[in-house]
């Protein structure tokens, strides 16, 4: 007869990796394939384009928000049961906006489809971590980054399709199909792999993880090199456009294939970061994809200064900043929900919602300052990558 012990002893099954990229991506998607058809909503619901536009903004509250939830209830109740309620919750709200006969029901559902979507972004770094050590959970992070970049990317083009063929619902229709197919493939394939560790602090309330995570210097540390990494590209996606359409005169196709370029070298980037991070180790990946992002930046701000701003020297600069942050993000998850492996749920979630708030704070600022120049953005871009570095060696190397 097996003991308590040894059997908590026993390694969780590997979960399929299909699986954590669909869960880990199904947020995104459904907030990107929405994005052509929010001008048709004017004519619709016969609202501004003010009134329409909450239906993406109220969307990124939730899933940022949300993301506070997720983390401490994982570490409590269990991965699975908590992705299972998001995962209804998510087919709740995208039903809501299929049948939505207002557009305060479409905003509400919107909110309930980012509320259950993002279940899966926090419970699929945490799983991967309950199932690999902090070098190994790198590697896969990176991958699954790799691999779920697609799909949003793709995403406006397959919901611009849907949308002139069979109208605006028929994107909320093709992700009801898309969430039922997960739930259905999470309740079959994925095993719950929060065991219970030797040694690990016990679970008195909900939110004594945040606490405890929130009082180390180290956790700060990874967190926030992973939010101003990404606020470097938060702020790129908010100033970009303007300045290759207004002050630059190109066209939004010609924006659309340069953002290509950029989007594969982060994929380039999360490539060498799988392959090399369980050699190399997270924090010298962090310290060199950082290294690469501030080359990036300077590299931005020496062309703007030199008066030479033009889409190569855009795009280069950015190419060489997401080719860093393909290394140092996934390195930096994996090592935010490693400090404390009994509380990697809660880790997830503190480390995802600083992103979006970091990222929000960064493309607002951006939003506000741009004017006649593309020099606020770069400004920005600058800071963002500075204060990456300085969290990483003030929490880490210094902590």
């Amino acid at each position: 007869m097996r003991t308590e012990t040894s059997q908590a002893a026993v390694p969780p099954r590997l979960p399929p990796i299909a699986v954590l990229i669909v869960i880990a991506g199904l947020g995104p998607t459904s907030l990107n394939i929405f994005l052509p058809s929010m001008p048709g909503l004017m004519r619709v619901y016969d609202t501004g384009y003010d009134t329409a536009q909450l239906t993406l903004s109220f969307y990124l509250v939730g899933l940022g928000v949300a993301q506070l939830g997720y983390g401490p209830l994982s570490d409590r109740f269990g991965r699975r049961p908590a992705l299972l309620a998001g995962l209804v919750l998510y087919l709740v709200g995208s039903v809501a906006c299929v049948a939505a006969p207002t557009i305060e029901t479409l905003i509400a559902g919107r909110v309930l489809q980012a509320v259950g979507g993002c279940s899966g972004i926090v419970i699929s770094r945490a799983i991967i971590r309950d199932v690999y050590d902090r070098a190994r959970a790198a590697s896969v992070l990176a991958y699954v980054t790799m691999a779920m970049v697609v799909a949003p990317l793709m995403a406006p083009t397959v919901g611009g399709f849907l949308d002139d063929w069979f109208g605006w619902r028929a994107g909320f229709v093709f992700m009801v199909a898309v969430g039922v197919l997960t739930l259905a493939a999470c309740f079959l394939l994925l095993n719950e792999t929060h065991t219970p560790r030797k040694g690990s602090v016990p679970q008195r309330g909900v939110w004594e993880g945040v606490t405890a995570l929130l009082g180390r210097r180290r956790f700060h540390g990874y967190a926030f090199q992973v939010a101003f990494n990404s606020g470097v590209f938060y702020a790129f996606i908010a100033g970009a456009p303007y300045v290759m359409i207004e002050l630059l005169h190109r066209s939004a196709g010609e924006y659309g294939l340069w953002f290509a370029v950029a989007s594969a070298v982060y994929m380039l980037g999360n490539l060498v970061a799988g392959r090399m991070s369980e050699r190399v180790g997270p924090d010298r990946m962090i310290a060199i994809g950082t290294a690469v992002s501030l080359v990036g930046v300077a590299v931005l701000g020496a062309f703007y200064l030199n008066d030479m701003v033009l889409p190569a020297t855009l795009f280069g600069g950015m190419s060489i900043v997401a080719f860093g942050n393909g290394m140092s993000i996934p390195n930096g998850i994996s090592s935010a929900v490693s400090v404390d492996p009994a509380r990697a749920g809660t880790a997830s979630g503190l480390s995802g919602f600083s992103q979006m708030a970091v990222g929000a704070g960064i493309s607002y600022a951006v939003g506000f300052l741009l004017m006649e120049t593309a020099g606020p953005l770069v400004a920005v871009m600058v800071f963002s990558s500075v204060a990456a570095w300085c969290f990483f060696e003030w929490g880490v190397r210094r902590g």
